[in-house]
């Protein structure tokens, strides 16, 4: 048996989760988010708990019985504290700055990028205007949107210039040697 898949996900108080057929609903106080679960997973809900149950023992439903847990979990936490990673943009002259839902970067390009973010994701920047925070309740969208920026500059492996998770360390390749 799966040892992810037969956690218990404990509901906190303000949030409800409500199965409707395949459809899992959890509401909380920072949103409501809904996903369809496969054929052959049943998720059980009780009073302040829910569990995820498999209904056969084939090896795609023992797969998806762990996947499918930990989903309904991320979604969970996610209505209840929601989802925040933080960017660092490194660099001379780079930086971000936010305008509604539209992040416009200054990432050593001849023009400025612009980027929109997607709905239910938003973005703060500090005072300096290079650590970006975005926060969300999904967090799988949360993660595609991280992935998104980072790929408008991936840290550059010879001076470390571009957007990187925070605390996240580049190893810096040696530069060409001189002639002699």
């Amino acid at each position: 048996m799966s040892r992810i898949g037969k956690k218990i996900i404990a509901l906190p108080s303000g949030v409800n989760m409500k199965i409707d057929g395949r459809l899992v609903n959890v509401k909380g106080p920072k949103g409501d988010l809904s996903w369809e679960h496969p054929e052959r997973i049943k998720v059980v809900v009780t009073d302040r708990e829910a569990q995820v149950e498999r209904m056969d023992e084939s090896q795609q439903t023992r797969a998806l019985h762990g996947l499918s847990r930990s989903l309904v979990n991320n979604m969970v936490v996610g209505v209840s504290d929601g989802y925040q990673r933080v960017l660092e943009i490194t660099g001379v002259g780079y930086r971000a700055a936010v305008a509604g839902d539209t992040i416009t970067f200054s990432l050593g390009y001849s023009h400025p990028v612009l980027f929109k973010l997607p709905a239910g994701i938003k973005a703060e920047v500090d005072k300096k205007q290079t650590i970006l925070t975005i926060t969300a309740i999904d967090k799988q969208m949360l993660g595609q949107t991280i992935a998104d920026i980072r790929s408008l500059r991936p840290p550059d492996a010879y001076k470390g210039k571009g957007v990187r998770n925070s605390g996240e360390r580049i190893k810096l390749k040696a530069g060409k040697a001189a002639k002699k």
